[in-house]
């Protein structure tokens, strides 16, 4: 009320400082339109008065707290400072009330932080929409573009100290604000003089380091650092570093890279590594978060110390930017070998050779012998999937797919010498159609008497090309005995007519070595001729009565199952002389009751062809024996329909005595029921 009546009289004495009071008054009254319209009267006005306007600034300051424009109170603030920083600091203490400083002070460092670390853009939108809210006059609006330079930060920090000389936090602002400008030196001391309150504070130790790093003085420097890395906090470069020039950042990079070097070339305890990591850390921190030398040095230590799923997030920190780094590749390649990701594993290492093979190779043939062979082995085996898919489908059209697997076949000849590495290269070639090439390869890596089966068969793939088929199937053979996977693959590569001609040729030379009871030598025709056939029935056959004189009983079983599962088109004859054959397979087994069913399945197509294969073998009276056996069985176990159908059947291989009688037991047993 004094206000009003004071300045409604015609004398317009006082008049700014009456309005700044009366805007006081009505913000304490939380009349904050009013107490805005008087601070900005204050502010506008033609002939401003001094003490009026920093008591009106930081009035509308504080209202600009409530309003959520942190900003703004922040330019408020530095604007009072620099018209005259004594009465800014007595207009606080004397107008702002006490449970209000507390945020007002919290606000004005933090704004002030984020001015000096150049958070702040004059030109954004929010704060330029803040401002035409606000109504700033034009002198104010010019201003706005330089208050986030050092010397309105170093006012507002000053500000804040004097209003609390305990405040570390607003310490540390005056000493980057002073940096900014210029000042190292009185920084430095400002900085000293933190430190002796707070020796083990990371942010002052680190800010310290910088500046003495700057002034040349690297052992002071690099003693600082080593104190921020025993203190553990290496996150506090963060912030900082938005706050150093780009030229001091370098530095401090360059520094700490270097050092980080130094430590790795002299030790490799876990304690030196640790400390490496630290100052990579800084290096990586100071060069915005990307150094691409550091990240890899680092990466590799963190692999080293057994910290595996760190050292990937650094690998992929750099693919993330340089998706064909062929150091991070291989890097993460050999990161997870040692997690046994294969597939992982594989996809990185074979990214890596499609870049530069040159790099990779040597730095597996780096690594331990162990480590080698699983990588050697895990490539063979996708270039052997690959290959083995692409051939089957006989899609060989997939020029890109062919060119991988041969950069794959050259990386692992060069890797490892063994002999599996040298026919995948020869079967990568063939599948090329270079055929000479492959030629040449073979006789290179074995000789020319190539005394290995594996690369015999190879050389057999060749010499069907040139029509030379005996001694193709001769090759064939030897390897259908050992791997007939390997074979099937094989003939992949082998067109339909020349299979066709290669299982008549197997199957011939078969049969002569059956006659010459080579029965060995003849199981890999028969198995030659079966494959190039399709699993014919008729080559079937053979090699079971082939596996029949080797005692491969199981085996040869299965040959005669496949058979009989091919029953179709096949003549009656044929059909009860495979039951039959399957019967005595089951019989040498000991698997009798099942030889008993075949036997009976014979008889029931045709018994005068049953009976005749019988007298082939095993004799009708070995047979009915066994009939009789398992007839008794079932009698004993009260299955009377079976053991009566059991013997009937018997019966009629031979007029056995023993099965007459257990006949007439049956009838006997069960006279009261119909069995038939």
């Amino acid at each position: 009320d004094i206000c009003d009546h004071l300045l409604a009289a015609e004398q317009k004495t006082y008049y700014n400082t009456l309005l700044a009071l009366r805007g006081f008054c009505s913000l304490h009254a939380h009349d904050h339109q009013q107490a805005l319209q008087d601070f900005q009267k204050v502010i506008e006005h033609d002939s401003p008065h001094p003490n009026s306007c920093i008591k009106a600034l930081c009035g509308r300051g504080l209202i600009r707290i409530s309003g959520g424009s942190h900003y703004l109170t922040a330019l408020d603030y530095i604007t009072a400072c620099q018209l005259k920083l004594e009465e800014t600091i007595f207009t606080i203490k004397s107008y702002v009330p006490w449970n209000q400083r507390g945020l007002l002070l919290k606000v004005l460092q933090e704004e002030g932080q984020k001015m000096v670390q150049k958070k702040r853009y004059p030109g954004g939108s929010s704060v330029c929409g803040q401002k035409k809210n606000q109504g700033c006059g034009l002198s104010l609006f010019l201003f706005f573009f330089s208050s986030r330079d050092a010397p309105g930060v170093y006012q507002l920090a000053s500000l804040l100290e004097e209003l609390d000389a305990s405040d570390e936090e607003s310490r540390i602002l005056c000493a980057d604000a002073l940096y900014q400008m210029g000042c190292v030196e009185e920084a430095h001391k400002l900085l000293l003089l933190a430190l002796s309150r707070n020796p083990q504070r990371s942010p002052i130790l680190a800010r310290l380091a910088l500046l003495q790093l700057k002034k040349g003085f690297l052992y002071d420097g690099n003693q600082l650092l080593k104190k921020v890395i025993r203190i553990g906090d290496t996150s506090c470069l963060l912030p900082i570093m938005d706050i150093f020039k780009d030229e001091d950042r370098k530095l401090i990079q360059t520094h700490c890279h270097f050092r980080a070097l130094t430590i790795l070339k002299d030790k490799q305890e876990d304690a030196d590594i640790k400390e490496a990591i630290a100052y990579l850390s800084f290096a990586i921190i100071a060069s915005g978060g990307y150094a691409e030398d550091c990240l890899l040095i680092r990466a590799r230590c963190y692999g080293h110390l057994g910290q595996k799923k760190t050292a990937i997030f650094d690998y992929n920190a750099i693919l993330k930017e340089d998706p064909r780094n062929v150091q991070a590749l291989s890097g993460r390649g050999f990161i997870y070998l040692t997690l046994k990701q294969q597939k992982e594993a594989v996809q990185d290492l074979i990214s890596a050779l499609k870049v530069e093979a040159g790099v990779v190779i040597p730095a597996i043939l780096s690594l331990k012998h162990e480590a080698q062979g699983l990588i050697t082995q895990w490539l063979l085996q996708h270039g052997r999937t690959a290959l083995t898919e692409l051939v089957a489908t006989k899609d060989l059209s997939k020029e890109e797919t062919l060119r991988d697997l041969l950069m794959i076949a050259k990386a692992l000849i060069k890797i490892c010498k063994d002999a599996q590495y040298h026919i995948f290269y020869t079967d990568v070639l063939i599948a090329n159609g270079r055929f000479e090439e492959a030629l040449d390869h073979l006789q290179e890596a074995f000789g020319h008497s190539l005394a290995d089966d594996f690369a015999s068969a190879r050389l057999a793939v060749l010499q069907l090309k040139r029509r030379n088929v005996p001694v193709a199937a001769h090759s064939f053979s030897i390897l259908a005995k050992k791997d007939e996977r390997e074979l099937e693959f094989l003939l992949n590569f082998v067109d339909a007519k020349q299979q066709q001609h290669l299982s008549q040729v197997a199957a011939q030379e078969g049969n002569v070595l059956m006659k010459e009871y080579r029965y060995e030598k003849a199981l890999g025709y028969y198995t030659l001729a079966i494959l190039t056939s399709k699993d014919s029935p008729r080559y079937l056959r053979q090699r079971a009565a082939c596996l029949t004189h080797l005692k491969k009983y199981d085996k040869a079983l299965k040959d005669m199952e496949k058979v009989i599962q091919k029953h179709g088109c096949n003549s009656l004859k044929t059909r009860v002389e495979d039951h039959c054959s399957k019967g005595h397979l089951l019989l040498s087994m000991s698997e009798e009751e099942a030889a008993v069913k075949q036997y009976i399945e014979a008889l029931q197509l045709d018994e005068s062809t049953a009976l005749c294969s019988i007298m082939n073998g095993p004799g009708s009276e070995i047979l009915t024996k066994t009939f009789h056996k398992i007839a008794q069985y079932n009698f004993e176990m009260q299955h009377y329909e079976e053991a009566w159908k059991i013997t009937d059947y018997g019966l009629k291989i031979n007029k056995n005595t023993e099965l007459k009688k257990l006949k007439t037991r049956l009838k006997r047993e069960a006279s009261s029921c119909s069995i038939h």
